[in-house]
């Protein structure tokens, strides 16, 4: 069976020996794919020592319902630029679906209704993205720093961002210790 030619919906895995320590065991859930580059929010790492809680508080936002939960580190692009990847319950005017898979929502409204408790039903929040140019991940998945997969939504949302990057290479049937011994560190 062929690999699809884009990858929106589908995580891509960091082989190990990536050689980029910002992309060690780095778990990416694409959201956009297409001639024109590709974007995807990563979800291997937090940002230390910031809840959701305050990043709701630097927006002048009462958190409300919203569960204090970690933000994960999305990417190098753009830092600052925060991202919720969401079940499909929930929409925005600028929200972005990937497939039958997840939503990606980048406005103020999405923070709002989940302090409100009328958010999407399960959510990740991120801050930055990991962005190729027109061809750019093409080239990098032929020099195998990347391994493309299933986007599971188990891995997903249920999934501690310590244990999902093996998580994920289990669920595609590989062993993680193995494939770390044969190509080095991760």
């Amino acid at each position: 069976m062929d690999a699809p030619r884009f990858l929106s919906g589908q995580f891509l895995l960091a082989m190990p020996g990536i050689g980029d320590p910002r992309f060690e065991k780095a778990v990416i859930a694409m959201c956009v794919h297409d001639e024109e580059g590709a974007l995807g929010i990563g979800l291997g790492r937090v940002v230390p020592r910031l809840g959701f809680h305050d990043l709701l508080k630097q927006l002048d936002i009462a958190p409300g319902e919203a569960p204090n939960v970690p933000i994960h580190l999305g990417g190098p692009v753009e830092p600052q630029r925060g991202f919720i990847l969401h079940t499909p319950d929930w929409s925005g005017g600028e929200s972005v679906y990937v497939g039958q898979r997840w939503v990606l929502s980048a406005t103020i409204d999405i923070l709002r209704a989940i302090a409100d408790g009328k958010g999407p039903s399960r959510w990740v929040a991120a801050l930055g993205y990991a962005g190729w140019g027109p061809g750019q991940l093409e080239q990098e998945l032929a020099r195998h720093g990347w391994f493309a997969t299933v986007g599971d939504e188990k891995l997903l949302y249920g999934c501690d961002v310590d244990t999902r990057w093996a998580a994920a290479f289990q669920a595609a049937g590989i062993d993680s210790r193995l494939l770390t011994a044969e190509y080095g560190t991760a």
